[in-house]
């Protein structure tokens, strides 16, 4: 079953005839993806090539962890690539404000990381090991804390620019087990996923069960059909929003100049995707609220000239001339 919906993924993802880095943990997920990927890859023509990325967050665990990953390659004749990174030196002297959270950093450079070795190994892609269950607990923990339309979209398939893909994205983690305990793998457990401290944690060991069980045992797909529907919605309204912004913003140096004309009669939808793209252009996109963007919607709709506001991330936003500004709140005298 995992081998044929691995296979089936291998050619929506246009993977044949490729070169592919899986990143591998040592965990269950990515253990079981590099023997699919495996089982497939002489009838597809992969070239595969595992890597691995050690966050040194967990001591001797984490050691082992490299350890397993070598030995799987070992095992299975592939090479393997392994990079160190340091997740707390990326949170060091930032303020709390932009300061990512550890598990944030860590993502950050594990991503990088995996780019760097895929590149290293003429890899073309890089695939990683998110499943159904990672999917449902992302799309949920994004509702409970809060969330607008293009968050439900949760974990692409692939990425924007199609470098990460994820075979595993339609299988649940029920599947996988079964698929380990049948070719009797081995593979590490994270001691870090026992945390309660955790809401991932908390919501795949507890909620989940208890809404599959109680409300939709096929709970699962019916969130990755909700993802995937939305994340189509939210491709196909970018492409308004970029014309808009074309047509409305110009970047000189920092600073972004912003047409003033229509915001008043503009939908909504369309006016505070238009103020997000701004801010993000401009280098502020993480501290950025709901609030933060109703304040730049109601001064572009009716700032006088001469009047600013302060936003996150040392931005400001004033009226200039016929039009608006958007950049550094400390302005640069050279600058206009």
């Amino acid at each position: 079953m995992l081998v044929r919906e691995v296979s089936a993924a291998v050619g929506r993802l246009g993977l044949e005839g490729r070169s592919v880095l899986v990143a591998a943990s040592g965990g269950l997920d990515s253990t079981a993806l590099v023997h699919a990927l495996c089982a497939v890859s002489e009838r597809n023509g992969l070239n595969l090539w595992i890597g691995h990325v050690n966050h040194g967050l967990r001591g001797k665990e984490s050691e082992a962890d490299e350890a397993a990953v070598r030995d799987l390659g070992g095992a299975l004749g592939l090479p393997v690539r392994v990079a160190r990174v340091d997740p707390g030196a990326l949170r060091e002297g930032r303020p709390s404000r932009e300061r990512p959270t550890l598990q944030e950093a860590a993502r950050t450079l594990r991503y990088r990381a995996l780019a760097a070795l895929a590149e290293e190994a003429g890899a073309a892609r890089v695939a990683t090991a998110h499943t159904a269950d990672d999917q449902a607990e992302t799309v949920l923990l994004r509702l409970l804390r809060g969330t607008g339309p293009d968050g439900l979209g949760g974990i692409p398939e692939r990425s924007p620019d199609g470098r990460i893909v994820r075979p595993l994205l339609r299988v649940s983690r029920v599947e996988i087990e079964r698929f380990a305990c049948e070719r009797r793998l081995r593979w590490r457990e994270d001691s870090s996923n026992e945390r309660v401290e955790y809401a991932r944690n908390r919501l795949r060991r507890h909620w989940l069960p208890g809404l599959a069980r109680d409300f939709n045992p096929r709970l699962l797909r019916a969130i990755g059909s909700l993802a995937e529907a939305q994340r189509e919605d939210s491709e196909w309204i970018a492409t308004r929003v970029e014309r808009e912004a074309d047509s409305r913003f110009a970047m000189d140096g920092r600073w972004l100049h912003i047409d003033a004309k229509d915001w008043s009669e503009m939908p909504e939808a369309l006016a505070r995707r238009l103020a997000r793209w701004a801010l993000v252009r401009c280098g502020e996109g993480r501290a950025v609220s709901r609030v933060h963007l109703e304040r730049v919607l109601a001064f572009l709709r009716s700032g006088r000239p001469g009047t600013r506001i302060e936003l996150p991330g040392g931005l400001r936003l004033e009226r200039a001339g016929d039009g608006f500004c958007l950049g550094p709140a400390v302005r640069d005298p050279e600058s206009f």
